[in-house]
């Protein structure tokens, strides 16, 4: 099992902002996206239980059947993210991954005494300055980005960390095309935030992506032979 990684120097946390969970963003470099009903795994909650001690944040993300990219439905989302907790909870407290929810503002406000840290917001969901209103300065807030432009404008955002991609092809959101390993490496060398490659994100892109690379993964962990032996190899692979 991984202790908690010491920050490092890539990324800034939120001006003003108080510490705690952002120094834990500020060493992280795996971000586990977990989309149960998208997994091929037989037992979602076993294979996420087997994986989270090799991973540094856990954001959970719910879909409805047939709709990848919608929001994420309330109630199941509350399920899944409590489930999420208890888990995070049997680890030894410095090697507990930090959990935020997709989407929805009001279930990371809901859950926040809980044990959730914040929440990842994409291009259209609720803009960062209201999230911030919202959930208060302590709370993490993420966001998606998919253009060297949209990175550039998150600048001047109340934002913490961004996602970048998709970077390869991916299931989970079903997207069949990439930006390639080349304009995420651009895109985290020029952003103000740490930023994390998504999107089809394996151990061998990885390895195109590193060293100092921070990538978001669902799939090819979750839905790996063995997960933590899976999640193991890609933080190796990150250098």
């Amino acid at each position: 099992m991984r202790s908690r990684p010491r920050p490092d120097p890539g990324g800034q946390p939120c001006p003003g902002a108080p510490e705690g969970p952002r120094t834990a963003l500020l060493g992280s470099r795996t971000l586990l996206i977990f989309t149960p009903e998208a997994l091929a795994a037989p037992d979602p909650e076993a294979a996420l239980a087997r994986a989270l001690p090799w991973v540094d944040l856990v954001q959970v993300r719910v879909k409805l059947p047939g709709n990848r990219i919608g929001p994420s439905p309330a109630r199941p989302l509350v399920d899944w993210t409590r489930r999420v907790l208890a888990l995070a909870a049997e680890l030894p407290e410095g090697s507990r991954p930090l959990v935020t929810v997709d989407d929805r503002v009001d279930v990371a406000a809901a859950l926040a005494a809980e044990g959730v840290a914040g929440v990842h917001l994409g291009q259209a969901d609720c803009p960062p300055d209201v999230a911030r209103g919202l959930l208060g300065p302590t709370a993490l807030i993420g966001w998606s980005t998919g253009s060297l432009a949209e990175v550039d404008s998150a600048a001047s955002m109340t934002v913490d960390y961004l996602g970048f991609g998709p970077v390869a092809p991916t299931v989970t959101k079903g997207l069949d095309r990439g930006l390639g390993p080349q304009l995420a490496r651009e895109a985290a060398a020029r952003s103000r935030w740490p930023l994390f490659a998504i999107g089809g994100i394996d151990a061998e892109l990885a390895r195109a992506l590193a060293p100092g690379a921070r990538v978001a993964v669902g799939a090819a962990i979750l839905d790996a032979p063995d997960p933590a032996a899976a999640a193991r190899e890609l933080r190796a692979a990150l250098g």
